[in-house]
């Protein structure tokens, strides 16, 4: 996605910030939408010069038959929980995604190398903004582009916008690049392998398979080909780093500002090294400094090619996303993915596998959260706040990080401690508020552990709902005919 045209830019553009996550009102209802209104507003978009290279037959057969008020509700919602860059950063380069690279490098490694070769773009470069945007082809998106495009054409704000997205979208298919059916993704309209707003395929996608099509749902050489060419057509310096995390000097006092580069030479004599300790490197023309979580956090210096990856996705947290992804994917080591300096936080972020394991925990003791993706959505969030408060736990704050896990779903579970001598708001550095972790009546986590052990999964997702084999009892949340909810163990055939 182009940095005017991406996801991230739109939600700029229309108050959201969908890198942080900071956000002050919850989901707004879907709203009512006139089909009527619908309706005429495409006939008026078919004649509108917009349309003009789009053809009649095109635009009447992928016209959608009612809009989806859906696409309306995200394009107004802000979250309502605040994600900290340790948040965003765990669940997003995590053991899993590095290890789901690393395979990735070797299966693609002949395709990466001709890339690399025509584009100049490092292949691990490659690689991260692949694992970022769709974890390397498995999350492609599942909305119906031509229904969200054509609604957010005709209701609520940036229609000028949207028109000529759902435009585009429609010349790719009467251009036969892509298959109608294939043409899902994001509410916003983004979709393939990675990414791409309609308006940046039309201008950067490549056939590099030599199909005569460029396929950037099925074909992964045209999909990894149209980012190398994106991050190229954007500034890329081949040969050169991203950055580089790196340490201050004690005393140290400077601005985050990574667009005010300066030379090498500089920042060495500034007293600047290498996270570890080492000199650091010339191979970077200039650089500014990143500080993400401040002076106390992990620091960086970054440069040109950490720009393009800003601008494929306006925000710096996914710039150091994809940084950080390719740089372990270049180690081939997924056994730390933590930077050399810790986040100033006492509560570090959770990776996916943890997160599913908080959200079986909070399935088993009968919270309806939905399903278990590893992803920490507003039902997971509020299910937390619940247990929170069913436990006397203050503030109850919804976040799903070490502690929380630790004590839902890991060796500090309350079964594994006394519960007259814990209280879970010593466990978070906050004064006691002296009530012990015992059931309470409304609470069915509270009397389901006093039945099993909740551990860490190892096993994949496709095996969770299977019966435990190293002593854990796992339940389900059933609800009957008669609208009665009940809890029942996996391995008694449910």
């Amino acid at each position: 996605m182009s940095h005017l045209n991406t996801y991230a830019s739109l939600a700029a553009a229309v108050g959201l910030s969908l890198a942080t996550m900071s956000a002050q009102a919850a989901r707004p209802e879907a709203p009512n939408l006139s089909n009527a209104e619908f309706q005429q507003c495409l006939n008026t978009l078919k004649n509108s010069s917009q349309f003009r290279d789009v053809s009649a037959s095109t635009f009447e057969r992928y016209r959608p038959s009612e809009p989806d008020p859906s696409v309306i509700q995200s394009l107004n919602y802000q979250p309502e929980f605040q994600k900290d860059i340790w948040d965003y950063l765990s669940a997003l380069v995590d053991k899993e995604r590095v290890e789901d690279g690393i395979r990735a490098k070797h299966q693609w490694a002949d395709t990466l190398r001709q890339i690399e070769s025509r584009y100049g773009v490092k292949a691990e470069h490659v690689l991260g903004v692949w694992g970022v945007e769709s974890n390397f082809g498995q999350t492609l998106g599942k909305k119906p582009l031509f229904e969200s495009l054509a609604t957010l054409s005709c209701f609520d704000r940036r229609q000028s916008y949207f028109r000529g997205e759902y435009a585009n979208a429609l010349k790719i298919v009467q251009n036969g690049d892509i298959n109608p059916n294939d043409m899902t993704g994001s509410w916003a309209g983004a979709f393939g392998q990675t990414q791409f707003m309609p308006s940046t395929f039309l201008e950067l996608a490549v056939d590099f398979d030599g199909d005569g099509r460029r396929d950037l749902v099925n074909s992964v050489p045209d999909a990894l080909a149209s980012t190398a060419n994106f991050l190229d057509k954007r500034g890329y310096r081949s040969g050169e780093a991203w950055g580089y995390e790196v340490k201050l000097p004690d005393g140290y006092w400077a601005a985050s500002n990574r667009k005010d580069k300066k030379s090498m030479s500089h920042w060495r004599n500034q007293g600047l090294t290498l996270a570890n300790g080492s000199p650091l490197p010339y191979d970077l023309s200039s650089a500014g400094l990143l500080l993400p979580a401040g002076k106390d956090g992990p620091a960086f210096l970054v440069g040109k090619n950490f720009d393009t990856f800003y601008s494929y996705n306006a925000s710096e947290s996914y710039a150091l996303a994809i940084a950080h992804l390719s740089d372990l994917i270049t180690k081939e080591d997924s056994s730390k993915t933590d930077f050399i300096t810790a986040w100033p936080t006492s509560d570090p972020g959770i990776s996916r596998q943890q997160a599913k394991d908080i959200q079986q925990a909070l399935l088993n003791a009968g919270y309806d959260i939905g399903g278990v993706d590893g992803i920490i959505g507003d039902n997971t969030r509020t299910a937390i706040q619940q247990y929170q408060s069913s436990r006397g736990i203050f503030p109850a704050d919804g976040r799903a990080g070490q502690r929380f896990y630790g004590l839902i779903a890991g060796n500090d579970s309350p079964n594994n401690v006394p519960s007259s001598t814990t209280s879970y708001g010593n466990q978070y550095g906050q004064p006691s508020n002296n009530q012990t972790l015992t059931p309470a009546p409304a609470d069915r986590m509270g009397q389901l552990i006093q039945q099993q052990t909740i551990t860490p999964s190892t096993s994949s997702p496709q095996s969770s709902s299977k019966p435990s084999t190293s002593g854990n009892t796992r339940y389900r949340r059933i609800t009957d005919a008669d609208g009665v909810v009940r809890l029942v163990r996996v391995d008694e055939g449910f």
